[in-house]
């Protein structure tokens, strides 16, 4: 425990000073929504797949497509990984995407890269929960402020090897998805979008929580993929996430994800982001 220190005499002042953003999203270049969700309304699904309880599986979804992840059977929770397509160095950053938009995403916050590329990967455009807002407790849906549950922290706190945890089944479908070692798929995998992950920080001790996720089948987060994408979802092991989420007691169900294509001349004018326009020459 640390030592106590004397309470200062200006202690209330100094608590008393008001918050500033860190990051003002004034300047950020707008999704076009009303574009995306009339490209939606017309949109054939061209692909699915069912991810099984406890395990993990991708799908490849092009620029301009829509990514839709849904409970199908019970309360379960995903965690989510993205990549470009061609490219799995550029890959999702929740670190970035959490400064710029909350702990938690909804309709309309973009799911960022990584440096050097940092840009939306990606376009939440429909959440069936978005209704939840933020509870008593502080907790809310879909965060990216976990990481992922994983065999390291598991071996270090219980003393045990789990081999469905969520970072060990990322690391598998990514191996699978690019024919790749374990090992080099395992340096692809990163921290997440916690789909349907209902969380928050305690207010006394500012521990990071879990709660039984409010999803229920037929609910679904969409995205629209702003560049190609190579989408990996993991079936949480703990479920709905409501006691544990490193283990086989769990009651776990699958999630599905599906890919829709908008008509022809749906999207005209729109074309992919750049990548960031920050010159590296002068060093970082």
């Amino acid at each position: 425990m640390p030592s106590p220190h004397l309470l200062p005499d200006d202690a209330d002042a100094r608590r008393s000073v008001e918050p500033v953003i860190c990051y003002p999203t004034d300047t950020l270049p707008n999704a076009d929504l009303p574009l995306y969700l009339a490209a939606r309304a017309g949109a054939a699904k061209v692909g699915e797949v069912v991810v099984a309880p406890r395990d993990a599986a991708s799908i490849e979804v092009p620029a301009g497509h829509f990514l839709r992840v849904s409970s199908v059977e019970g309360a379960q929770v995903g965690d989510l990984n993205l990549f470009n397509a061609a490219d799995l160095t550029e890959r999702f950053y929740s670190g970035k995407t959490r400064a710029l938009h909350g702990t938690h995403v909804s309709t309309g916050d973009q799911l960022w890269s990584n440096f050097p590329t940092l840009r939306p990967m990606a376009t939440v455009v429909d959440d069936t929960l978005n209704w939840y807002g933020i509870d008593e407790f502080g907790g809310s849906v879909h965060d990216v402020i976990g990481t992922r549950c994983d065999p390291y922290t598991g071996q270090v706190l219980a003393g045990k090897d789990y081999h469905h945890c969520c970072h060990s089944n990322l690391t598998r479908a990514v191996a699978e998805a690019r024919n790749l070692p374990l090992w080099e798929a395992e340096a692809q995998v990163h921290d997440v979008l916690n789909v349907f992950m209902c969380t928050g920080f305690t207010r006394d001790t500012g521990q990071y929580f879990m709660k039984a996720s409010p999803v229920r089948p037929g609910d679904y987060l969409e995205m629209f993929a702003e560049i190609d994408l190579l989408a990996v979802l993991s079936a949480c092991p703990g479920g709905d996430c409501s006691a544990e989420h490193t283990s086989d007691a769990a009651a776990c169900y699958p999630l599905l994800m599906e890919v829709f294509k908008p008509t022809n001349n749906a999207l005209d004018g729109w074309s992919s982001p750049p990548v960031n326009a920050y010159d590296r020459s002068h060093g970082t």
